[in-house]
């Protein structure tokens, strides 16, 4: 089996394997390293050996035995255990096999709503629901944000041992416990395909592998809910992401949306996420991915940026603003003015954003700058925010880009 082919299996694998072991065992944290030591083996031997008849099985089996070993190294541990063991009626002394579970549950779902429980601070959601859900490596997931190895390694310890330490229980939340829970698991899947797609800093202007693994995770949260919100973000992720092969030339550097080629735009996802975003928007309240996602589906619709709905796009911008009033909406609301009323209108709302800190200095409010000065015609005052906002950017491609678009006004 090619060794791409027993990644991703692993990876699918991953959450399976630990939600099976917590659930039988608990203790999080041990489960964690004791699956990660069983994908190791298998990522070891399958490439050369093939998968076994039940790589699942499998990986409970080898996983379940270091468990054990863990477990037993720990006596205080064991002592809880013991103590626990005798507090409970004897119907309940045997536990179910590690790898059968409720008929109504789905451990991989539940993994999610522990790794974004709101006591974890947004990196530690992130982190753990990366390496623990996601099936990265602690290498991976300390590149996909640019910090040390061992830095990661230390924050998503960190998360884990909150979780221990919380003593929540290894089920899905519920009632209000389970809407706030909700929000946290959208809100980390939010952040981690926005990374994917716009790399904060670093030498690519997107990675590909935050991208594909937030729709993957967003795709499964979709089967197991009918929350209009779920759907709403796996949309917004889908008509976002099709304009990926468009995003860049040959040689790499970055295409803005008036530049790019809409041929080249994935139609099946912009087909699947209109559906999805047409069918979420008449089930009730209507939140924030939810407009942001048919925000995308009008970008994405037109043939064109002179054909686009600006006027349409413009409301929804006002009606998100209305429920969830952040900086960037009010940003990407001002561009939209712009497009609608000409570029003063909208210069004037993003000269009202720099008394924000939140955005001030942030670069792509100078580079939204720079785009409407040169719209409105005054080439040197936008040669300079062009200037201005390559040199807040950490991220080299659209550094690159911005000095290209410098020079060609000088």
């Amino acid at each position: 089996m090619a060794d791409g082919g027993v990644e991703d299996l692993l990876r699918a694998l991953a959450p399976q394997v630990l939600g099976a072991l917590v659930r039988r065992y608990g203790h999080f944290d041990t489960a964690e390293d004791a699956t990660q030591e069983a994908l190791l083996a298998a990522a070891t031997r399958w490439p050369d050996t093939g998968p076994p008849d039940d790589p699942k099985a499998w990986l409970i089996t080898v996983a379940s035995r270091r468990l054990t070993d863990l477990l037993r190294a720990e006596q205080a541990c064991r002592r809880r255990e013991d103590t626990v063991a005798r507090q409970l009626p004897p119907d309940r002394w045997l536990a179910p096999p590690a790898d059968h579970g409720p008929d109504d549950a789905d451990d991989t779902l539940i993994l999610l709503f522990l790794c974004c429980h709101p006591s974890l601070p947004p990196a530690g959601q992130i982190a753990l629901t990366l390496r623990a859900v996601g099936g990265l490596s602690t290498a991976e997931v300390a590149r996909a944000f640019l910090v040390p190895e061992t830095a990661m390694a230390r924050r998503i310890t960190r998360a884990k041992q909150r979780i221990r330490d919380s003593g929540l229980p290894f089920a899905l939340p519920a009632g209000p416990d389970r809407s706030a829970r909700l929000d946290a698991v959208l809100h980390v899947l939010y952040l981690v395909f926005n990374e994917g797609y716009a790399s904060t800093a670093g030498e690519r202007l997107h990675r590909a592998d935050l991208r594909v693994e937030a729709i993957r995770l967003a795709r499964l949260l979709h089967r197991l809910t009918e929350d209009p919100e779920v759907a709403g973000l796996l949309a917004l992720m889908l008509l976002t992401d099709a304009r990926t092969p468009a995003r860049t030339g040959p040689d790499g550097t970055l295409v803005p949306m008036a530049e790019q080629d809409r041929r080249r735009w994935r139609g099946e996802q912009i087909a699947e996420g209109t559906r999805l975003v047409e069918a979420a928007l008449p089930r009730g309240a209507v939140g924030p991915y939810q407009l942001q996602a048919a925000i995308a589906a009008l970008h994405d619709e037109a043939p064109s940026v002179e054909a686009t709905d600006w006027p349409q796009i413009v409301a929804l911008y006002e009606m998100l603003l209305a429920i969830s009033d952040n900086p960037v909406v009010r940003l990407n609301h001002a561009v939209a003015v712009a497009m609608t009323r000409g570029p003063r209108a909208g210069l004037e709302l993003l000269d009202a954003l720099g008394a924000d800190r939140r955005v001030a200095e942030d670069p792509r409010r100078y580079a939204a700058r720079a785009h409407l000065l040169e719209l409105a015609g005054e080439t040197d005052a936008a040669r300079q925010a062009y200037l201005s906002a390559a040199r807040r950017s950490m991220n080299l491609a659209q550094q690159r880009y911005l000095h290209a678009r410098a020079a060609r006004l000088a």
